[in-house]
């Protein structure tokens, strides 16, 4: 349990985060997963579309620190050349 004045606000500020955090993971997955099902639907324009909706939002998680660049990079990538075998 926090002590002090200064780890009890850590603590607070640590809740903060992490709600904001488990919200951004929550989006990012809900934008992967209308890739993957456009993907198993096999309709290569959904699946385009989703892959393009989902990209920005990949690089937001980065640039605010819920993913990895390579993690991104690495989902992207494999989810791209998923949707060019649809063809």
């Amino acid at each position: 349990m926090a002590n002090t004045p200064q780890s009890k606000k850590r603590a607070r500020q640590n809740e903060t985060r992490f709600a904001i955090n488990k919200a951004r993971r929550s989006r990012i997955r809900t934008f992967l997963r209308k890739v993957e099902e456009a993907i198993a639907s096999g309709d290569k324009e959904v699946a385009i579309a989703a892959l393009r909706a989902a990209q920005p939002e990949l690089m937001r998680g980065v640039t605010k620190g819920v993913l990895h660049k390579n993690t991104a990079s690495r989902k992207l990538s494999r989810l791209s050349s998923r949707v060019k075998a649809l063809g």
